[in-house]
């Protein structure tokens, strides 16, 4: 009796690819690997999507649609600033790899496009030049980016030290004998904040509205200096 091939539609590999990246993360992700996961051939894959490439496309059109499906403001400049910061950050730490995808993809797709438009209609109503707008919207999405980027890498890194060194083991140990070895003037303060625990600030709420904070502070600037 003939197979019978598996049913799939563009739905489930996109499902199966965020399982996939959540596993493995973006670096050991392939089409083989995503179509073993389907129960395909590597090749049925094509029928849905030309490339790797454009499947990421569309892993990153698909968080943009949720990204402006959760955001909700129409408040002045800096309330709609902080209200898709804070949804860009939900979205992006809800979805594996989201973020290299987002910043591996250009705006080639419809909701990338209304994810970026929207992000711009946040700085339109200040009286920032053209190019200080795009900048600001810029400026702010990538804070953004490397903030959920930074917290996924460093949890990947502790995993792979406990993993490596058991579930028993400390990740900073070996930081503070390193610490230890080098001298105050080359290490001091850096020494000082890793053993009072400042560093475990990174990544967390508080941290990132400081972050934020500085950011709108900064264009509040910018306005008042151009209106003097």
């Amino acid at each position: 009796m003939k197979k019978q091939q598996p049913q799939i539609s563009e739905d489930k590999i996109l499902e199966a690819s965020w399982e996939l990246l959540g596993e493995e993360g973006i670096e050991k992700f392939s089409l083989r690997r995503l179509a073993d996961r389907l129960g395909i051939q590597a090749p049925s894959l094509y029928w849905y999507f030309k490339s790797k490439q454009n499947l990421y496309q569309s892993l990153a059109n698909q968080v943009s649609k949720i990204i402006l499906e959760e955001f909700h403001s129409e408040g002045e400049w800096k309330e709609q600033l902080t209200e898709i910061a804070g949804t860009v950050r939900s979205v992006l730490s809800r979805y594996p790899c989201s973020t290299q995808l987002m910043m591996m993809t250009l705006p080639h797709e419809p909701d990338i496009i209304r994810f970026n438009n929207r992000l711009l209609l946040c700085v339109e109503s200040t009286p920032l030049k053209r190019d200080q707008k795009m900048q600001a919207a810029t400026t702010l999405v990538n804070y953004v980016y490397y903030f959920v980027l930074d917290a996924y890498q460093h949890e990947r890194n502790v995993a792979a030290i406990l993993k490596e060194q058991g579930e028993g083991a400390l990740p900073g140990e070996e930081m503070i004998r390193l610490l230890d070895s080098m001298s105050e003037a080359d290490a001091g303060l850096f020494r000082r904040m890793f053993t009072s625990g400042l560093f475990e600030l990174m990544g967390t709420d508080s941290s990132f509205e400081f972050g934020l904070k500085l950011i709108l502070l900064g264009i509040e600037q910018v306005i008042k200096e151009q209106e003097q």
